[in-house]
């Protein structure tokens, strides 16, 4: 039987393959974790780690059971939670973290049916940058996440639960900002600004597909200021970004989010853990899979 607590371990030493940095994260001394470390490998007849000059590395059982103890882990960590939260008979709640990339607007209008037929749940939103996400899901800090995906990670239940139209925020200094609709095209030669860099994540490379479909190759900035929401981007900036949030003049008349003739439509994915169950998400799932 693995323990918990040394699989838990097993696995920070595993993310860093550095028994210094692991010893740090989990509090833990280097002499406790080398010790449980050594523990599990007698318990289990195999070596985990091996050296490789002054490294180490996972040998082929340390990445069998690396990548098979986080689904366990997960799995722990949220039945402890369901059991806690019977023993305490608490009050309904939905904890949800959406992306920054989704617009206000949509979250009420998401959350609303849940408030209607649970009047008295409660429901608290957090806004996190998106590879906090996961992890939020994982601490058991929200009970779905809400994001621009289409995959599913290891662990995790999904589904595309809607699509949101693309808008462009510019600065209200923006020669386009006038315009009540333009075409993508007119934006060819100007900075498209990102969140995320291409390639690491599943909605840049749609933006930059958007683009492409449109005859232009953008040039592209990431944001260095994370976690603030995506009409932010425009301010005091020559270039654009993507957002779903309505028309109109947003931070103090400093951006405006302008239509888009033809516009793409982006999909919002829910994930959650598997075993986690929750009556309020699935009353929120039902009524947003009817408007799709």
């Amino acid at each position: 039987m693995l323990d918990p607590h040394r699989l838990r371990q097993f696995v920070t030493v595993a993310k860093y393959l550095n028994i210094t940095h692991a010893a740090a994260e989990l509090d833990l001394t280097q002499q406790a974790v080398s010790s449980t470390i050594k523990t599990m490998e007698r318990d289990l007849g195999v070596a985990l780690l091996k050296r490789i000059g002054r490294r180490i590395a996972l040998t082929d059982a340390g990445r069998i059971l690396r990548d098979g103890a986080q689904p366990l882990l997960d799995g722990s960590s949220a039945l402890v939670r369901a059991v806690q939260d019977a023993e305490r008979e608490r009050d309904e709640q939905l904890l949800i973290a959406r992306t920054v990339t989704m617009a206000v607007d949509e979250v009420i209008e998401l959350v609303e049916p849940v408030r209607r037929e649970v009047p008295l749940a409660s429901i608290a939103v957090r806004q996190l940058a998106d590879p906090e996400l996961i992890s939020a899901l994982r601490k058991g800090q929200a009970d779905m996440a809400l994001r621009r995906d289409v995959t599913i990670p290891d662990g995790f239940t999904g589904s595309i639960i809607g699509y949101s139209t693309l808008r462009v925020a510019v600065s209200t200094q923006h020669p386009l900002a006038v315009e009540r609709t333009i075409k993508l095209r007119e934006l060819a030669g100007t900075d498209l600004i990102l969140s995320i860099r291409p390639g690491d994540s599943y909605y840049s490379n749609f933006l930059i597909a958007a683009c492409h479909r449109q005859g232009f190759e953008p040039s592209v900035l990431v944001d260095r200021v994370q976690g603030m929401p995506s009409t932010t981007a425009a301010v005091s900036t020559t270039g654009f970004a993507f957002v779903t949030d309505e028309p109109g003049l947003y931070h103090h008349d400093e951006a405006t989010v302008v239509e888009i003739e033809d516009a793409p439509r982006v999909p919002l994915q829910a994930i959650w853990m598997q075993h986690r169950r929750s009556r309020l998400r699935q009353i929120l799932l039902a009524n947003a899979t009817r408007k799709m």
